[in-house]
């Protein structure tokens, strides 16, 4: 009989807890449902304007921390050009090599690699092996030194320059020409130097070309000279150059990095009200390596994503996805 009655007991406890639960796990569900449905709200929505292209709102803050940056379009001039690889070379025209006159030994140096030299400055004294008498090495002109072949103490020999002072006022930039492009490049031709220091190009113009080629390379060299009052240009470092050969203005262009293609459209992404971005929809025209023409969908003054576009595209393509 007590069995009876303890399986009696259990089965009712039984039902009674399963009533409860049930009485409880709606509100429970309830209230994880508007939890989540809470959680999934995004910041950064995708709307759509008057016209169906899509917005997303995103602050200047956030842009600036994804290292996006705007410009405003404007006209601009389309160039078909040559590039070209070059090396930085002082000009050797105001190179010079001071050398001993008489063999000695060094008795003091008085300048190093990098010093700035004027004319008749002293670089070195030297004791004569000859006369035992110590005499002056003077810097014969005015400029930067930048080899120094002896040291303190050592034989200094007239058959080997103890110094090289360079005149760095000016720079060659030596190209190097694709003998296919031979036939484009011609003496006076401007060009645009890049010395990706992150300043701009510099213009300038070809001034030599020399009348034979490298058998090794297959190019021939072609050189700008350039004034270097500031030394922003150092031998020996590696630039690009292009030569302009023909020119085209057009009302309104962009950056080639704002072009983006989205849902098969050419968007650019427009800033609008203070804090939306707008995917919009252009129609292009002529380019070159630096500009593409607008030639509809986006008018002169408007502001446009120009650096690190893909970093929007990614935001709306998530904000889309949170709001679907």
């Amino acid at each position: 009989m007590r069995t009876s009655s303890a399986i009696v007991v259990a089965i009712v406890a039984a039902a009674l807890g399963a009533y409860g639960y049930s009485l409880l796990a709606p509100a429970k569900l309830a209230h994880t449902e508007h939890a989540e449905h809470a959680e999934k709200k995004p910041n950064d929505h995708v709307e759509q304007d008057e016209h169906g292209a899509d917005r997303i709102r995103i602050s200047d803050v956030k842009l600036a921390a994804a290292g996006v940056t705007l410009a405003e379009a404007a006209g601009a001039t389309l160039t078909d050009t040559l590039a070209f690889n070059g090396i930085l070379r002082a000009n050797q025209e105001a190179v010079v090599q001071v050398t001993p006159r008489f063999p000695g030994v060094v008795k003091s140096i008085l300048k190093r690699i990098g010093d700035k030299v004027a004319r008749d400055d002293l670089l070195a004294a030297i004791e004569s092996n000859q006369s035992l008498t110590v005499y002056e090495l003077k810097a014969p002109i005015a400029g930067t030194v930048i080899e120094r072949q002896i040291s303190l103490g050592e034989y200094a020999s007239e058959q080997k320059p103890a110094f090289v002072v360079a005149d760095l006022s000016t720079i060659w930039v030596d190209l190097s020409i694709y003998r296919q492009d031979l036939r484009r490049v011609r003496i006076n031709d401007e060009v645009l130097i890049d010395p990706d220091d992150g300043r701009g190009e510099i213009k300038g113009t070809i001034s030599y070309m020399a009348p034979i080629g490298s058998s090794e390379t297959q190019t021939a060299l072609a050189r700008v000279v350039l004034a270097n009052p500031d030394g922003r240009l150092r031998p020996g470092l590696f630039v690009t150059a292009r030569l302009i050969l023909a020119a085209r203005n057009v009302a309104v262009a962009v950056r080639r990095s704002a072009i983006q293609t989205l849902e098969n459209r050419t968007i650019v992404f427009v800033r609008e009200d203070g804090d939306k971005i707008e995917a919009r929809p252009v129609e292009t025209g002529d380019s070159d390596p630096r500009f593409v023409e607008i030639k509809a969908g986006l008018a002169a003054g408007e502001h446009y994503v120009a650096e690190n576009s893909f970093v929007v595209k990614a935001e709306m393509g998530k904000g889309e996805a949170e709001h679907d």
